[in-house]
């Protein structure tokens, strides 16, 4: 057995795509192998900024010897049928008749020598290199094809031989060079340890876990000498993983004067445009000082990096600095009606008429919510979106709503408006916390709700994998809102409202247009233009608010909705099915006792009496099924009680009809469990009905009645849940 050693040499690969690039190279190579036959016993991609490397262990010298068999013409067949079949057959196949139920046909056995593994290696590698699927490529002048990066050589060995293996005009060979400044001199190499180790004397850390441990671990040791502790940033450590091949840490200091920004302008500016990790201290506060880490050594022990990179970082603190002290000499308020000049989107208006639906419907939502004062509602949709305007926001996007609290904390606002402001963007995905203030909460549930109406009136859905508006995450980000703040609200009418809402602005606007149009023609005053205007307004489709086309969005919405609380329930353990069961019976919109409709099924389904009752009732169903479209009939009406024969049929009669009141008391009261528990009284007597009574019989009256009898078993289920809907 033996070793296959491959490395890609190239300038710097992005650090969010090795990891993936590594994991590709390593699934094509080995797919390859696979497909040829060839087994191993390991294999192991590694990747640094500048070169993807794989080591397969285990490999054969050769492919395995095959026998395959063909089958030819019958031996009856046209003489050229024949002879071209046995002219398709390598020198030494084997020729046989053989018996078959058609007739007697010729089978040939072919021997194949495997070929030798280096031989087959060339093309594999070749082709597996240059089917890696990068997100983004480049093409250049000595490279026919796309690839990430100019590739500058390649090690392909194998068994301690080089394989002619190819990628554009590069050709593998056994040699690479260590790191870029530190040790450029060329590397030859035997196999793996060898590779490796060399490496390593050359000033370059292979395996990225080494690299990522030793980054964190000398990072964690500068901190304590100083009584700090290293700022938890798994996301940084794994880029910066991939920014170094040798990673030296050292740790800087920031100007007391920057200190004064806020903790989240400070981290965003050095980890976003620098990628320095910060640092906090005893109590969790940020502390002064900045750990970096380098990609070289220095002869200064770091001296002049660190100098370097606080003289950079002081010039990113200045500019923050700046737009800090002014953002605030401009109130947060008085920066609203900058929002006219930001297109939300071309089809729904400005951030600022977005704005205005938002402090709509927030209001409104604050009539459903217990304990919120609505004025500080309007306060917050107001000012939520105030701070796109500012200079730090235009210089950090990521911080949009926590410089707005901070400006409005500086401003006097309250401190529940502040709070909004800062969470209405949340939960932002299924990780992030979900707002709790009930003044927050109602303006987060608006500024998404806003936002999936309008995209859904425009037809801006999305579609497939594609999600430009990010509107499946609005849509979790509703459903958690609504779930773990437990609301009860209607979702259905507060999204045709919302619809009817916009079907009026959009009218209104479009109005507008056509008044300033007929102005500039010169053809009408102000007042005519307006007049004009105004007779071309569809005011009687304003009226109904009920219209087919609002209903129709509203209702696709709905599913919309339904489909993300499948994902967002399935997370938990909750079937999918038992949602499609509660949603079927239609006209539930109020997402926190669907939920405990569900859950109540759940638990129900899963002891012995749900499960019997679910199969006594999917027999009822079938039977009914077969015999209604037999007979053309329905049978929905009450069963005539003189035509019970059997005690079982006067037991099943009697216990549906105790069961239903108490069903629809139970779902009324939302008392899910007891409407459960009423449905499991059913179990005895529907099991000794299926056992005793024969629905089938031959009297025709008897037959109806008994069929009439097996669909109030159905109705009384599906009061419940649509029980179709489950599987099993």
């Amino acid at each position: 057995m033996s070793e296959l050693l491959l490395e890609i040499l190239s300038e710097e690969i992005p650090a969010r795509m090795q990891a993936r690039a590594a994991a590709d190279l390593k699934r094509l190579v080995t797919d390859g192998l696979k497909g040829a036959g060839l087994e191993f016993t390991s294999a192991e991609a590694y990747v640094t900024p500048r070169r993807l490397c794989l080591v397969v262990d285990g490999l054969p010298e050769k492919q395995p010897d095959v026998s395959e068999e063909k089958r030819g013409p019958k031996v009856d067949a046209p003489e050229q049928a024949i002879n071209g079949f046995k002219g398709s057959l390598p020198e030494g196949a084997v020729i046989e008749e053989r018996e078959l139920p058609k007739g007697t046909f010729f089978f040939a056995t072919v021997d194949i020598k495997g070929a030798a593994t280096a031989d087959v290696l060339v093309g594999l590698l070749s082709k597996a290199m240059g089917d890696l699927p990068w997100p983004k490529s480049m093409l250049w002048a000595s490279y026919p094809d796309r690839w990430v990066r100019p590739v500058h050589s390649m090690i392909c060995l194998f068994t301690g031989q080089e394989i002619a293996a190819t990628l554009g005009a590069v050709t593998a060979s056994k040699t690479t060079v260590g790191h870029r400044f530190l040790a450029p001199d060329t590397i030859t190499v035997s196999d793996f340890a060898d590779y490796k180790a060399k490496l390593m004397a050359a000033k370059i850390m292979l395996d990225p876990a080494e690299r990522r441990a030793k980054i964190k671990t000398d990072a964690e040791a500068l901190c304590a000498k100083e009584g700090l502790t290293l700022k938890d940033d798994p996301g940084l450590l794994d880029e910066v993983t991939g920014l170094v091949e040798w990673p030296v840490v050292h740790i800087g200091s920031i100007e007391d004067q920057f200190m004064e920004l806020p903790p989240e302008v400070l981290t965003t500016s050095m980890r976003t445009h620098q990628k320095y990790f910060a640092c906090q201290d005893k109590d969790g506060a940020l502390a002064n000082r900045f750990v970096v880490v380098a990609n070289t050594e220095t002869k200064d022990g770091g001296t002049q990096v660190i100098a370097g990179n606080e003289r950079v970082l002081r010039a990113r603190l200045s500019d923050a600095k700046f737009f800090w002290d002014q953002d605030r000499v401009v109130k947060l308020e008085d920066r609203v009606d900058a929002l006219n000049d930001r297109v939300f989107h071309a089809k729904l208006g400005t951030l600022f008429e977005k704005v205005a639906r938002v402090g709509i419907l927030a209001n409104d939502l604050s009539n459903s919510i217990e304990g919120v004062d609505a004025s500080l509602v309007r306060r917050a949709a107001h000012l939520a979106k105030a701070d796109l305007s500012t200079g730090m926001v235009a210089e950090f996007p990521d911080l949009q709503g926590l410089v707005g609290r901070y400006y409005a904390v500086a401003d006097g606002e309250d401190a529940a408006v502040c709070d909004a402001i800062s969470e209405h963007y949340s939960p932002i995905g299924p990780k992030d916390t979900c707002p709790t203030n009930p003044v927050s909460v109602c303006v987060a549930l608006a500024d998404k709700l806003v936002t999936l109406c309008g995209f859904w009136w425009i037809e801006e859905k999305p579609t497939g994998s594609k999600d430009p508006y990010a509107l499946r995450r609005a849509s979790l980000g509703v459903i958690r809102l609504i779930i773990e703040n437990k609301l009860k609200i209607n979702l259905l009418s507060i999204v045709k409202n919302q619809m009817f809402l916009l079907r009026a602005v959009i009218e209104f606007r479009n109005t507008m247009k056509l008044r300033s149009e007929l102005i500039e023609s010169s053809r009408y005053t102000e007042e005519e233009a307006l007049e004009v205007a105004y007779c071309k307004m569809d005011f009687d489709g304003l009226i109904e608010l009920d219209s087919e086309d609002i209903n129709a969005k509203a209702e696709d919405l709905l599913s919309f909705f339904a489909d993300r609380l499948k994902v967002h329930l399935k997370e938990k353990g909750v079937r999918h099915d038992l949602i499609d069961a509660v949603f079927a019976l239609g006209g539930e919109d109020d997402l926190v006792r669907l939920i405990k409709r569900v859950e109540a099924l759940q638990e129900f389904l899963g002891t012995e009496d749900g499960g019997n009752l679910l199969a006594g009732r999917k027999r009822a169903a079938n039977i009914l099924s077969i015999e209604e479209k037999k007979d053309s009939a329905e049978y929905r009406d009450a069963p005539d009680t003189s035509l019970f024969q059997q005690d079982e049929e006067r037991a099943l009669a009697s216990a549906l009809d105790a069961a239903r009141p108490n069903i629809d008391a139970a779902i009324a009261d939302e008392n899910f469990v007891g409407a459960m528990q009423a449905l499991a009284g059913l179990r005895a007597p529907v099991d000794a009905f299926f056992d005793e009574v024969t629905v089938n019989a031959d009297d025709v009256a008897l037959r109806v009645n008994r069929l009439k009898l097996l669909n109030g078993i159905r109705s009384a289920l599906d009061g419940v849940a649509d029980f179709s809907k489950i599987e099993g």
